[in-house]
């Protein structure tokens, strides 16, 4: 389907790119089959798309998995696909959106389930971090993303990119870059590139089973106001006193003059293990 075929298809229906929901098409079916086969995905899989959009990732999807459930959050889309009769009969198509859907309950299945995933970038972030509560679930999931938020994802220490996103996921993930996208292959074209990412649960995570909530209220309190040094961030946020934040950082050996930024994730996870649990009643 070309970038012309997309705009016939949206016209015959009455439908345009809505860009508060992040819609970027892509439009094309080569590239759909190579993301496919950079994602691992095998004909006893059942596979999870967020983002069924025209369905071009979906049938290449369909083509080599034994399942596919789509998710998409335009009605007006998935009425046009069931209209036109878009998809095979091994899809289940699905009105729902990726960030309230149970989607523990959806990769509750017998057999290997992945995520493949073209992410609206809109939302793109909250959605990684809802994966990451998945990751007992799924064999790994495969996104789409914008290369900038793919470059917070695999951030390193120090750099502007590095932040509460990278550290999450090096604590219970393995990300791997797969390929480069140009703006060229969607439709309406995007203003920016994008990154085809393949994410991996760790075989053993750094963090204990029901560990990353409390460790992520440390991760995403330090990275909260980067310009401050580390203590006084911690202690900002309010849910520890000095005292707890100057002993956590001793522990550590860490300077209290040092920010977020410049520390790896592992140390970040031996602080965060330092301080006094926060009561589940704190947001």
């Amino acid at each position: 389907m070309s970038a012309a075929e997309v705009r016939r298809f949206l016209e015959r229906h009455g439908l345009r790119a809505n860009r508060d929901l992040g819609q970027n098409f892509l439009c094309d079916p080569e590239l759909a089959g190579r993301l496919v086969e950079l994602a691992g995905v095998t004909v006893d899989d059942t596979v999870l798309e967020i983002g069924a959009g025209l369905g071009i990732l979906t049938r290449a999807l369909a083509a080599r998995a034994a399942r596919v459930v789509a998710l998409e959050v335009d009605s007006g889309i998935v009425a046009a696909l069931r209209a036109e009769g878009a998809l095979p009969a091994n899809v289940e198509l699905r009105h729902a959106d990726a960030l309230t859907e149970d989607l523990a309950g959806l990769a509750s299945v017998r057999g290997p389930v992945r995520l493949v995933a073209n992410l609206p970038y809109a939302v793109s972030a909250p959605l990684l971090r809802r994966l990451l509560d998945l990751r007992g679930l799924l064999v790994d999931w495969s996104v789409m993303l914008q290369r900038e938020v793919a470059a917070r994802l695999m951030a390193r220490p120090g750099s502007r990119d590095y932040g509460s996103l990278a550290v999450l996921h090096r604590f219970t993930t393995d990300v791997s870059q797969e390929l480069r996208v140009s703006p060229g292959r969607f439709f309406p074209r995007p203003k920016v590139q994008s990154s085809f990412l393949r994410i991996r649960p760790l075989p053993e995570p750094w963090i204990a089973p029901g560990e990353l909530a409390a460790v992520e209220r440390v991760v995403r309190a330090a990275f909260g106001q980067r310009r401050k040094q580390l203590a006084n961030a911690l202690r900002g946020s309010q849910l520890w006193t000095g005292e707890s934040v100057a002993l956590a950082l001793r522990a550590a050996g860490v300077d209290v003059r040092a920010r977020a930024e410049s520390l790896d994730a592992r140390t970040l996870l031996e602080i965060a293990r330092s301080l006094p649990p926060v009561p589940q009643t704190v947001p």
